[in-house]
């Protein structure tokens, strides 16, 4: 696949440089990042596990060229993890290197040696420290994945890096990026985020794929299982997402349940093997619990009972 390091500089563009990664988008989410892009705005993506959120940073950094940064969130994550923190284990071996050979003696030695260790030979670059840099190969790509793991006060610190792309280390100054990376931040919306931050960036919602879109994905990522496989296993995950489940299996759990049926040498869905490989599409055993048996046979009846009828329609 041939790389870009330019910007697509149309929606249409866009739309092709997402297809160049195997990443089938619809015309709003082309439009939306495009966007961003184009104005040098952060791109807020929100919606359920598994829809695909995290894959378009990805596959911008795969195609553009670009390095990937990516920030993984949790609960707890402070500045220390996620912009920088000094080596003190070096600072205390220059220190006493100093002390060793006399360097320290008076107020102006002390006052270099200080100024000395906390210079940037000393700093240590986490994530988005690393995404200010500039690089050979353009400004990266910085993924702030799960941004609703981490508590409000670090949502707070980003302001400063959102809107300015720049960084201020007390001890040294500031921080700031030649050339903005191309930010993306994902939620699976376990808790809302601040309108400030929104504020700065442009949202947009990543819902599950209808039956046509998921079954172009498939074709793209899960090409070892046919035709029929694929469409039984599509029929059956959007007749599941309409029901009442703790976890609904998103495109990332479709692409896994027809990969790992391809690796079964199932040609068609059956109920034998479907109840097998339950635990590949839905990770909770009360959804499995729910759906194995009769539940499932009674979904893919109707996935039959519905492509006879559209056979003979065709007809």
């Amino acid at each position: 696949m041939s790389k870009q390091t330019a910007l697509p500089e149309s929606v249409d563009a866009t739309e092709n440089l997402l297809a160049a990664g195997a990443y089938v988008a619809d015309r709003s989410l082309a439009t939306a990042l495009y966007l961003a892009l184009k104005l040098g705005r952060p791109l807020f993506l929100e919606g359920e596990a598994g829809v695909g959120k995290t894959e378009i940073a990805k596959v911008l950094a795969e195609c553009l060229g670009r390095d990937l940064i990516r920030l993984q969130c949790y609960e707890g994550l402070d500045v220390s993890s996620a912009v920088y923190e000094w080596n003190y284990a070096r600072q205390m071996i220059e220190i006493r290197l100093a002390e060793a050979t006399g360097d320290t003696g008076g107020r102006s030695g002390r006052a270099a040696l200080t100024r000395d260790v906390f210079s940037e030979d000393f700093l240590i670059k986490r994530p988005l420290l690393q995404a200010l840099e500039p690089r050979e190969s353009g400004p990266p790509v910085l993924l702030i994945d799960e941004l609703d793991r981490t508590d409000e006060p670090f949502e707070a610190f980003l302001l400063e890096v959102l809107s300015d792309f720049q960084i201020t280390v007390p001890e040294i100054g500031v921080f700031g990026a030649e050339a903005p990376p191309v930010v993306v931040i994902t939620s699976n919306r376990t808790r809302e985020i601040h309108d400030a931050l929104k504020r700065r960036c442009f949202y947009y919602w990543v819902d599950y794929p209808d039956a046509e879109r998921e079954l172009e994905i498939l074709g793209k990522k899960a090409p070892e299982a046919g035709e029929a496989l694929r469409r039984d296993v599509v029929a059956f995950i959007q007749k599941l997402r309409d029901v009442d489940l703790f976890k609904l299996p998103g495109v990332a759990e479709s692409i896994d349940w027809a990969q790992a049926l391809a690796q079964l040498d199932v040609v068609a869905l059956e109920p034998e093997t479907l109840n097998a490989t339950l635990g590949t599409l839905l990770k909770y055993q009360d959804d499995i619990e729910r759906i194995r048996g009769s539940e499932a046979m009674r979904i893919l009846d109707e996935i039959r009972t519905e492509a006879s009828l559209n056979r003979v329609r065709g007809s």
